[in-house]
């Protein structure tokens, strides 16, 4: 017996190579070799080397026919009598490795590979029979950062004796990478899983092993895991391709991040506009509110938020212009490219504006969801529930929904898959009624009539305004050349009403654009514009066509009549030097065209006493309020001869048969101006001189009556400016050479005769 399965070559001593590699387990060939550790080199005695005690056996054995067990035990003729020790190999054959080995002259073993036909290659017989192809689930969301976190998370919900069935199993039909399958955590029982297997081909591994230990429940949790991963990604390809780059002027683009700043976001609501002045020392209402801390994109609704407050409703407010639909593009960004809000699955922005055309139609909360992201139909159609799913909402310009909401007598529905109209659908909404896991933030401009239920429960937040080093910011991430950056950031602090108003983002972004006008037209060293009449009229517009957007059409007469009526509001609070009125006592204005449609004024509640609120209502800033005041002196001359003064033109100041007859109401002006020595006229006479300059008589020439013709006024005010800055007024002596700034004139630019 011991000869049959002892197989020695002529030149190699094999057995005693096997023999000292005692308890050595054989492996399956499957194109790995095992490589056994190096042994001492054999003491072939002293030289020349005695061959007296070789002794020689048959020629081995094919490979084809297998040995139960290798012994040394039952010793050789011609080595009876020397002390050698019994040894014992047992190799349990699964393939063999007879033909693998040789011995050098150096008694090293080397490893040759063996070499198989396609006929020696044949299937295990317990090959694992997948319930789906992997292919089927290839995915670019398949990453294997994201398989690592699922497979992980799926055999975390196995319990113990699970988890070691599904090692004995996962070992049972891939013995080689699993062996030690046993002793692995977790982590590192996935790891070797992925080291073994494509991300696709472990899933499925997975899965199929999950069902065949009874575990169809956990495999259905990896595969809503992948397929939620799948959506997600198809969503977020989408945000980033929406939302990626913005335009800053006509025909040009810039990435988002490129151009964002973080504006500080106020953790409470009804703070009132900036009311910083030039001139003016202006008192805010006095409230008991406490303006809150300031909290950055990141900070707002985050995982935080959600853990801490019981709200599932947050209202962002800010002026028209203060960059609200930006921050939530910002914010939908992040959430795409996993910089932030990684706490929602999905992130949706829905724009009113854009459900505004089902007005009309009965429409639920999913179908909208489903018709502007087509990838979030998949989320019904594979069984999964927003109610198991943490998901974000965004109705962005809540102020432009037409129609007023009633929170008493509208119908309840809490199934977001039912068809209802669009009041019912939102107030429904803002009632928090919709998807209990979910969470909603709503945009708006500050609101005449408040759009959130007074007995609701929800949050409300506050866009912030620029900061002096967020305009810097701004300014050098608009303008690649540092050396125009520069120029603007100095051109702006120069002129302080200017630094001012650019707090306002809109107004931040209108400044760039002027100066880039001048960059790219005229020459970088060319002088940039000082003219703030120009830029507020570029504001105005701006607004009108914002509100012509978002808003039933006017007629140019009605738009007119819209303004005159601003206008006139401003005039009389400016008389009164107020900047700010209660609404029960302000002139019958529409608030829905002035605070939601056209951004000009806004409203905020203030606290003097406790448990007593009043609205207030003012301008989105106090010198928009000096500006309309002087549009409405202005268009109310051009349009109908009329000064608002309201007094009569002393014979001195008669003009010749040669002069404009405009000229009376800007002599009336600067004497009223000169009678006012706290100054609450400066700005006012400021923007009405600067409303005679040309380009801004161009820019207001659709407000103008028909038979209305542009001007040549600079020389005639210029020359009016000169005659009264003799006068006792230093401060106003001031202020008139910054309305000769307006008229883009200085004192250089007059003759001798006209400042006579």
């Amino acid at each position: 017996m011991a000869e049959s399965s002892t197989m020695l070559s002529d030149n190699s001593s094999i057995g005693d190579a096997v023999s000292s590699r005692e308890g050595v387990e054989s492996i399956e060939d499957e194109g790995l070799y095992y490589i056994p550790e190096r042994r001492p080199s054999l003491d072939l005695g002293p030289s020349p080397m005695d061959t007296s005690q070789w002794h020689f056996v048959d020629q081995a054995l094919t490979p084809a026919q297998s040995y139960e067990k290798l012994t040394s035990e039952e010793e050789p003729e011609g080595v009876a009598g020397e002390e050698e020790p019994s040894t014992s190999v047992r190799l349990e054959r699964v393939d063999s490795f007879s033909s693998c080995y040789s011995v050098d002259s150096n008694d090293c073993e080397k490893t040759i590979p063996k070499k198989k036909s396609k006929e020696d290659v044949t299937e295990p017989s317990n090959k694992l029979e997948l319930i789906q192809e992997p292919e089927e689930i290839k995915h670019p969301s398949l990453t294997l950062q994201f398989t690592f976190k699922a497979l992980c998370e799926t055999l975390q919900k196995l319990h113990e004796d699970d988890l070691r069935m599904f090692k004995w199993k996962l070992w049972t039909h891939y013995p080689q990478p699993f062996s030690a399958s046993q002793s692995m955590d977790i982590v590192d029982l996935v790891d070797r899983l992925l080291e073994s297997f494509t991300c696709e081909m472990s899933v499925q591994i997975t899965r199929t092993v999950l069902v065949d230990i009874s575990k169809k429940n956990v495999a259905e949790h990896l595969r809503m895991l992948y397929i939620k991963n799948q959506i997600r990604h198809e969503l977020c390809e989408l945000m980033i391709q929406k939302y990626s780059e913005v335009t800053i002027a006509e025909g040009e683009t810039m990435p988002l991040d490129d151009i964002y700043v973080d504006v500080s976001i106020l953790s409470c609501f009804d703070n009132g506009p900036n009311i910083e002045h030039e001139v003016l020392q202006i008192a805010k209402p006095y409230t008991k509110k406490n303006p809150g801390k300031r909290q950055s994109l990141a900070e707002t609704v985050s995982q935080e938020w959600v853990t801490k407050s019981y709200a599932r409703q947050v209202y962002l407010y800010g002026l028209a212009g203060s960059g609200k639909s930006m921050f939530v593009k910002k914010l939908a960004l992040d959430w795409a490219r996993g910089r932030s809000h990684q706490n929602f699955s999905f992130v949706y922005v829905i724009t009113i504006r854009e459900i505004n055309e089902y007005l009309e139609t009965k429409i639920s909360l999913m179908d909208i969801v489903n018709k502007l992201y087509p990838m979030a139909a998949r989320i019904k159609s594979e069984g999964f529930r927003y109610e198991n799913n943490e998901a974000l909402f965004i109705f962005d310009g809540l102020d432009e929904y037409p129609e007023e909401f009633n929170f008493m007598r509208t119908e309840i529905h809490s199934d977001a898959s039912c068809a209802m109209t669009m009041r019912v659908l939102l107030v429904n909404l803002l009632r928090g009624r919709f998807l209990s896991r979910s969470r909603f933030m709503i945009t708006s401009r500050p609101h005449a009539d408040r759009c959130a239920p007074w007995d609701g429960h929800y949050d409300e937040i506050e866009m912030g305004s620029f900061s002096d080093e967020n305009k810097d910011e701004y300014f050098r991430k608009r303008f690649k050349d540092p050396n125009q950056a520069t120029r603007v950031i100095e051109h702006v602090k120069s002129v302080k009403t200017l630094h001012i108003m650019c707090c306002l983002p809109l107004f931040c972004t209108l400044v760039a654009d002027e100066c880039q006008r001048v960059f790219r037209e005229l020459r970088t060293e060319e002088k940039l514009p000082t003219n703030i009449t120009y830029m507020y009229t570029k504001l105005l517009l701006k607004l009108l066509h914002i509100r012509r957007m978002r808003a039933p059409a006017f007629s140019p007469e009605e738009e007119l009549k819209l303004l005159m009526d601003f206008g006139k509001f401003a005039f009389t609070l400016l008389e009164k030097g107020q900047f700010h009125m209660k609404r029960t006592k302000s002139p019958e204005i529409s608030y829905v065209e002035a605070v939601n449609r056209s951004g000009i004024c806004t409203q905020y509640t203030i606290s003097p006493f406790v448990l007593s609120h009043d609205d207030v209502v003012c301008f989105l800033h106090p010198t928009m309020q000096e500006y309309m005041a002087a549009l409405y002196a202005y268009l109310s001359f051009r349009n109908h001869d009329k000064n608002i003064f309201d007094q009569p033109v002393k014979s001195k100041f008669r003009l010749s048969t040669k002069g404009h007859r405009i000229m009376e109401l800007y002599k009336a002006a600067v004497e009223k101006n000169l009678q006012c020595p706290d100054g609450k006229l400066d700005m006012f006479l400021r923007f009405l001189f600067g409303m005679g300059c040309k380009t801004n008589q161009e820019l207001l020439l659709p407000f103008h009556k028909p038979s209305a013709k542009i001007l040549d006024l600079a020389k005639e005010c210029a020359a009016l400016i000169k005659k009264k800055q003799g006068s006792q007024h230093p401060d106003r002596n001031k202020n008139l050479n910054c309305c000769l700034e307006e008229l883009e004139m200085s004192t250089f630019d007059l003759a001798p005769s006209q400042s006579e």
